[in-house]
C-alpha cells in the first residue's frame, strides 16, 4: 500500500488530486453535451480562444484564470450573437472568432519576454502548482456549472435530442444554447490548471465518447462519463508521479486508453466482440 499512500503525503499532491477529480468529473459531464450535439470543434476553439484573456491578465498582473474566464465568456457570447437567427452558421462564427482570438493571443504573448517560462503551463497544465485559492475557485466554478446543468437538465435534453419538440414546447432554444456555450466556456477555463488549453478538449470529448458507446440515455451517460473522467484523473496523476511525466498528458492518455478498451470490448458494440 506504500505506493498508493506515498504521493498523498505531499500537500501539493493532495491539492492536485482534488483539482484533477473536480475537473475530470466536470469536463466529463459537460462533455456529454459536446458529444451528443457534435460540438467538439467548439470545445477546441474555446480552449485556444482564451489566450488573449490569459495574456492580458498576465500583463496586468491579475489572476490568469479570471482573465481566461472573461475571454471565454466574450467568445461564447460572440458566437451566440453572430449565429443568432441563422445569419451566419455556428461553425463559421466559431471559426472566425477562434482564429481572431488565437491570433490576438499569440500577438500579446509574443510581446511578453518571459512568456515561454511563465505561460507554458497554460498550454500544458500545471496541476502540481494548484494553490488553495485555485482549488476553491475551481470548486466554486464547477459547482455553479453543475448546478445550472441540474436545474436545466430537461430543457438541455430536449434541445439536444429533439429541436422540433423544443419548438413545439416553445422552449427558449436560443437562450438555452447560449447558456450551454457559457457553461462550456467556464468548463474549459476550469480545466486550464490541470490539463491546459492544448488538452482540455480531450477531457471534454474522450470520457463522454466512451460513455456514449456504453449507453445512449443522457443521465446514465453522464454518470458513466463522470466515472471515467474521475478514474482517468486519478490514475493519470499517479502515473505522472511515478513515471515523472506531465500530469495533463498522463490524464489524457489514460482517458484515451479507457476509450480504446471500451471501443474494442464493450458488450453493446465492441469491435472485437462483433468479430468473435
Amino acid at each position: 500500500m506504500n505506493w498508493l499512500l506515498e504521493p498523498l503525503q505531499y500537500a501539493f499532491m493532495l491539492r492536485g488530486l482534488l483539482a484533477a477529480l473536480l475537473v475530470g468529473i466536470l469536463c466529463a459531464i459537460m462533455g456529454t453535451y459536446v458529444v451528443i450535439r457534435g460540438m467538439a470543434f467548439l470545445g477546441d476553439a474555446m480552449a485556444h480562444a482564451i489566450l488573449p484573456g490569459v495574456a492580458i491578465a498576465y500583463l496586468l498582473q491579475g489572476n490568469l484564470l479570471l482573465g481566461a474566464l472573461f475571454a471565454a465568456v466574450l467568445i461564447a457570447l460572440g458566437i451566440g450573437i453572430f449565429s443568432k437567427g441563422g445569419m451566419v452558421k455556428e461553425d463559421t462564427a466559431i471559426g472566425i472568432l477562434f482564429a481572431a482570438a488565437l491570433a490576438l493571443g499569440v500577438a500579446l504573448i509574443s510581446s511578453i519576454q518571459t512568456y515561454a517560462v511563465d505561460l507554458s503551463h497554460i498550454l500544458f497544465g500545471n496541476i502540481l502548482g494548484v494553490s488553495t485559492s485555485d482549488l476553491w475557485l475551481t470548486a466554486g466554478l464547477g459547482f455553479c456549472v453543475l448546478l445550472v446543468v441540474a436545474v436545466n437538465f430537461k430543457q438541455f435534453m430536449v434541445i439536444s435530442f429533439d429541436p422540433v419538440l423544443a419548438a413545439t414546447l416553445r422552449l427558449p432554444a436560443e437562450l438555452l444554447r447560449n447558456l450551454m456555450l457559457l457553461l462550456l466556456a467556464v468548463t474549459v477555463v476550469v480545466s486550464l490548471q490541470t490539463v491546459g488549453v492544448s488538452l482540455a478538449v480531450a477531457m471534454l470529448v474522450t470520457p463522454a465518447a466512451a460513455a456514449y458507446l456504453l449507453t445512449r440515455r443522457l443521465f446514465p451517460m453522464m454518470l458513466v462519463s463522470a466515472f471515467i473522467g474521475a478514474s482517468s484523473s486519478l490514475i493519470g496523476l499517479y502515473l505522472s508521479y511515478y513515471l515523472n511525466i506531465v500530469s495533463g498528458s498522463a490524464i489524457v492518455l489514460t482517458a484515451t486508453g479507457i476509450f480504446l478498451v471500451v471501443f474494442l470490448f464493450n458488450p453493446r458494440q465492441g469491435v472485437l466482440r462483433r468479430r468473435s
